[in-house]
């Protein structure tokens, strides 16, 4: 399928406003994570922009959440590889993630909440001025966005990523798409 038709069916299956512009922001840094670590960019960013396709039917079902939807893309003929990233990056299964696929998609998906939470409370409210130092400073105050799993992120050192590495790979594709995220 092509991105258009992506998009489409995530419009579709999510329903919610801030949740889609996760999955766009979890697609833009996945690509950004492929070009750096020298992988398929086309194959990480659907990864990223389908990894959370379920969530509006099981955000009350934790236990079910990325199990239903890596069945989905099974079902719709997407790539196993796809499919395990998807269905291992819930960590309530306990999964392990072997490849770089799946720790990318495991690391990235609460390091966006921390880049998005980091850039509202900035006082421009906006991801251009934020920097890798600023971000790593909210990293470190342990009751900001409790939600964005510190230990998931650093998860980072997997692929041979550092923090900052990490921080700065993500803001840089965030800031490429502030616009569709409202930031």
């Amino acid at each position: 399928m092509e991105r258009e038709e992506l998009l489409i069916l995530v419009k579709e299956k999510v329903k919610n406003k801030n949740l889609y512009k996760h999955c766009l922001a979890v697609e833009a840094v996945m690509g950004e994570l492929a070009r750096e670590l020298g992988e398929d960019e086309e194959k990480w960013r659907l990864t990223g922009l389908l990894h959370d396709i379920d969530y509006g039917e099981t955000q009350d079902k934790p236990e079910e959440h990325s199990e239903r939807g890596a069945d989905f893309l099974e079902e719709m003929g997407f790539a196993q590889d796809v499919v395990q990233a998807v269905r291992a990056h819930n960590p309530i299964h306990g999964y392990p993630r072997e490849t770089h696929l799946e720790k990318a998609l495991y690391a990235t998906d609460p390091l966006t909440g921390l880049i998005v939470a980091s850039a509202l409370i900035h006082p421009d409210k906006k991801l251009e001025p934020l920097d890798v130092d600023f971000v790593l400073n909210r990293f470190n105050e342990k009751s900001f966005a409790r939600g964005a799993d510190r230990e998931q992120i650093k998860t980072c050192y997997e692929m041979g990523l550092t923090l900052e590495e990490f921080l700065q790979l993500g803001l840089k594709a965030m800031k490429g798409i502030n616009k569709d995220i409202g930031l």
